[in-house]
């Protein structure tokens, strides 16, 4: 890459605010290059934030900068003096031994990563395949797939293509995979076009270990057609949300959570500091929605008439310590200790598994957002009682629940008063039905108390 020299000074003034007022010619094309004005604030963060520096202490600075102008590199060694009042209170910005650089491009690896990412975030069917394009494990979250679903449960080991029509490939397996990524396809039941994107697993030529499958729709589905045609009765608001508008949403969430990390991670090439922050920021909001999306989802199962739970052995120091262990980078972050049941102390409740570990995680979350940094959480196991239910108790060092907002909290939008923490105060209530649909309860065990302590209560497991 070219490298471009220049000793001579790029001289500015800034104000007592902090705008640049006047600029040689290198330093004012930079200053407009990332979005200013002259006069106008100081818009090279890399700068502004020395002159904000020295003109606050009142100091000289002299150091070396960098930043990125929208096509090249520009850096330089930067002197910063401050103004006395009688000349404006800014400072005077001088910049020596300015030198710009042409940016590495993207090479086509990094290219290819970058869309392959994106088309993993925006897949609504995807499988995993073994080495002679069997399908291995099969998911989806497309509504219009129901009938390939059903095709590929009832013929298990199979070739995907025998599930689905590729457009312009007459050709029957085996075909080598390079042959099919990218392919158009119809999928059973869909009346949406279908693009096929097959990743090699392993080796580069995907020979030792499988793929995964993808398969990504043109376009999110207008609306969901419901289970049973009904005329008479229209959806309710959580089927409208969480039938009608989850899957239209998810597909471009995830696009934007894909690309806003790209952004952030500067795959595109050199980015000021701010706009990856930025596109960090996007991202977790998108994450953010994904989780809302989730409750709205769990709330119309719970809700429908003929929800119910699968009736099995529930190792509950089990769930509890698969709980702990997905929320503990969470926990790690704030320094909080999670103690949990030994593995000798481990009592059998029956109900469904993964419904009893979506509550925990609620509940462990939910101690972990409550608790103060370097607390503890203790996780707590007893035996049968006298009514015949083993109890798992989340305990936190937190504030705690008064009377008042134990007797409310299960209530459906209810956020105990953290009405700017963006919830939708769904997740005590889901969990409180999903306990409820297993013969169980879920209450809070000292109200009034300092640290909440949230017991799960639910039928013992006879084995007799």
């Amino acid at each position: 890459m070219e490298r471009q020299t220049s000793l001579l000074a790029a001289r500015g003034v800034t104000d007592d605010r902090d705008r640049l007022l006047t600029a040689d010619d290198p330093l004012a094309d930079l200053h407009q290059r990332c979005g200013g004005t002259l006069p106008g604030t100081l818009a090279v963060p890399e700068l502004l934030e020395l002159v904000q520096q020295g003109r606050r202490m009142g100091l000289k600075i002299a150091r070396e900068f960098s930043a990125y102008d929208g096509e090249e590199m520009v850096s330089g060694f930067v002197r910063v003096h401050p103004l006395d009042e009688e000349r404006g209170g800014g400072c005077e910005v001088l910049i020596e031994n300015w030198q710009r650089r042409a940016v590495r491009e993207p090479n086509s690896r990094d290219l290819a990563e970058r869309l392959d990412a994106i088309d993993q975030a925006c897949a609504e069917i995807t499988a995993r395949l073994d080495p002679e394009q069997r399908i291995q494990l099969f998911q989806s979250t497309a509504v219009d797939a129901q009938a390939l679903e059903k095709a590929v449960s009832e013929a298990p080991g199979s070739v995907w293509t025998d599930h689905i029509a590729l457009d312009g490939i007459a050709h029957r397996q085996p075909l080598h995979w390079r042959l099919l990524d990218g392919a158009r396809c119809r999928v059973p039941g869909s009346s949406r076009g279908w693009r096929v994107r097959l990743l090699p697993l392993g080796a580069g030529n995907g020979a030792s270990r499988g793929f995964d499958l993808l398969l990504i729709a043109d376009h999110p589905l207008s609306r969901r057609a419901s289970a049973v045609d009904d005329e008479d009765r229209g959806p309710t608001h959580s089927q409208l949300i969480g039938r009608t508008l989850t899957p239209v949403l998810r597909e471009p969430i995830a696009r934007i959570i894909a690309n806003a990390e790209t952004i952030r991670a500067r795959l595109a090439g050199p980015l000021r500091a701010e706009y990856s922050e930025y596109a960090g920021n996007i991202a977790a909001a998108g994450q953010h929605l994904n989780g809302l999306l989730d409750d709205l989802a769990d709330l119309e199962v719970v809700e429908a008439e003929d929800f119910s739970t699968a009736s099995e052995e529930v190792d509950l120091g089990d769930a509890a310590r698969r709980a702990a262990g997905i929320l503990g980078g969470q926990a790690s972050a704030k320094n909080i200790e999670l103690t949990l049941p030994i593995r000798e102390d481990t009592p059998r409740a029956r109900g469904e598994f993964r419904r009893v570990l979506q509550i925990l995680i609620n509940l462990i979350g939910n101690a972990i957002a409550y608790s103060p940094e370097g607390s503890a959480i203790t996780i707590t196991s007893e035996g049968l009682d006298e009514r015949g239910f083993v109890t798992l108790t989340v305990r936190d060092q937190g504030p705690g629940v008064d009377r008042d907002q134990a007797e409310r909290m299960f209530n459906k939008f209810e956020r105990l008063g953290r009405e700017n923490d963006g919830g939708t105060g769904l997740g005590l209530y889901i969990s409180s039905r999903l306990a409820r649909a297993m013969g169980g309860a879920l209450t809070v065990a000292n109200p009034g108390e300092a640290g909440a302590a949230f017991q799960l209560a639910l039928p013992h497991y006879d084995t007799d």
